[in-house]
C-alpha cells in the first residue's frame, strides 16, 4: 500500500514535505508553530518499537530511560513508540485520528507522528524510516533552538534586557513616576560614538518582585502591540483588498496568528519583539487569508504582491529566538 504523507508546517522550524494527496482544509488555516495532537491510538499494537521491536516507551528499562539524557536518544515526553534512525534512538508520540494522510511534525517536545485509522502499522513504520534524514535534521534544529531559547530567558530585575521591535531595550525601575498611569515609558538616549540606547522606565520600587516587574513590562508591551497591530492592519487591508472586523491579542505558545472568514484577526502579542518588517509579514499573511482560506499558490501570490520578500521575513520569524518568559 502506498503511504500517504503530509508534513505539518511549523513556525519554529517545521518544513512540510510534499504530500502525496491533498484535501481542502476543514477550517481556515492558522500561522502556527505546532499542530495540536490528534486522538491517541487505542490499539495496543501501536505501543511497540518500529525498528527493533523493543518494549513500549512507557515500560522501557531504567538503562533506556537513562539513554534519553544522552545525545544519542531524542525522546518526546508522551512517547509511545520508538525506533532507531541511523545511530539515534527516536522515541516519539504516536496518535491516530480522522485524517487522510500520515503526518509528521517536529516541535520543541520532539517528534509526533499522526496517522489515519485505516493505515496499517507496517506502512507507518516504513514512512518513518523513509523520512529519517528529515526527522533527524528537524530534531537537531529543535534542540539547538531550545538551547537558544534557554539562553534568552529574561531574569526580571532592574537592568534586564529584552527585544522590542527588533532593538534591545533595558528595563529600569523608576519609583518616582507613574508615567501617566500607564506604568512605563520608553526613552532613548543618543550617546557619542555609539548607537541610541533605549530604556524602558517602569514605575516600580527597587524592591519589586520579579513577577511584578514581568507583569508590568508585559502589560506595556501588550498595549504597544495592540496599537501597532491595529495601525498595520489598517495600512495593509486596502492593499490586500479586504476588510478586517476585529483584532484580538493571543498569548498562544504555538501560533503567531490566525484569521476567520468573518474578518476576525488574532495576532500573538509576542510579535512585538520582532522588527516591524517581520510583523508586517504576519499581518499581511493573515489579511491574505481573508481572500484565500488556504496555503495554495494563489494565497502566496497574494502575500507576495504586498510583501515581495516574504520568504526572507518568514525565515526570520522561524529562526530568531524570542525571550523565554
Amino acid at each position: 500500500m502506498t503511504t500517504l504523507l503530509r508534513f505539518t508546517l511549523d513556525l519554529f522550524g517545521f518544513e512540510p514535505a510534499a504530500p502525496v494527496q491533498r484535501r481542502k482544509p476543514a477550517r481556515p488555516p492558522v500561522l502556527k508553530q505546532k499542530e495540536a495532537p490528534a486522538q491517541t491510538d487505542p490499539a495496543p499494537s501501536a505501543i511497540k518499537s518500529i525498528a527493533d521491536q523493543s518494549a513500549p516507551a512507557d515500560a522501557l528499562p531504567p538503562q533506556t530511560l537513562q539513554q534519553s539524557l544522552t545525545p544519542t536518544t531524542l525522546r518526546h515526553p508522551r512517547a509511545s513508540r520508538q525506533t532507531l534512525l541511523g545511530d539515534v534512538v527516536v522515541a516519539y508520540e504516536f496518535t491516530r485520528g480522522k485524517r487522510r494522510t500520515i503526518g509528521f511534525s517536529v516541535g520543541p517536545e520532539g517528534l509526533a507522528v499522526r496517522a489515519p485509522q485505516w493505515v496499517p502499522l507496517p506502512d507507518i513504520d516504513k514512512a518513518v524510516l523513509e523520512k529519517s534524514d528529515w526527522i533527524l535534521k528537524k530534531l537537531q534544529e529543535m534542540r539547538e533552538r531550545g538551547r537558544q531559547l534557554e539562553a534568552s530567558r529574561i531574569e526580571w530585575a532592574d537592568g534586564c534586557v529584552l527585544p522590542f521591535l527588533g532593538r534591545q531595550v533595558t528595563v529600569r525601575l523608576d519609583p518616582r513616576h507613574a508615567f501617566s498611569g500607564v506604568g512605563a515609558e520608553l526613552q532613548s538616549v543618543e550617546l557619542p560614538d555609539s548607537p541610541i540606547a533605549w530604556t524602558l522606565h517602569v514605575g516600580l520600587p527597587h524592591s519589586a518582585a520579579p513577577a511584578q516587574i514581568r507583569d508590568a513590562v508585559q502589560a506595556w508591551l501588550m498595549r504597544q502591540a495592540k496599537r501597532l497591530f491595529t495601525e498595520r492592519l489598517d495600512h495593509f487591508a486596502p492593499q490586500v483588498q479586504v476588510q478586517w472586523r476585529k483584532l484580538s491579542l493571543s498569548s498562544a505558545g504555538t501560533r503567531w496568528g490566525s484569521a476567520s472568514a468573518d474578518g476576525s484577526i488574532r495576532l500573538n502579542w509576542r510579535l512585538i519583539h520582532f522588527r516591524q518588517a517581520v510583523i508586517d509579514y504576519v499581518v499581511v499573511h493573515e489579511l491574505s487569508h481573508l481572500r484565500v482560506m488556504d496555503h495554495s499558490p494563489r494565497f502566496w501570490d497574494t502575500v507576495r504582491a504586498v510583501v515581495p520578500d516574504y520568504a526572507q521575513l518568514r525565515g526570520q520569524l522561524k529562526d530568531e529566538a524570542i525571550p523565554k518568559w
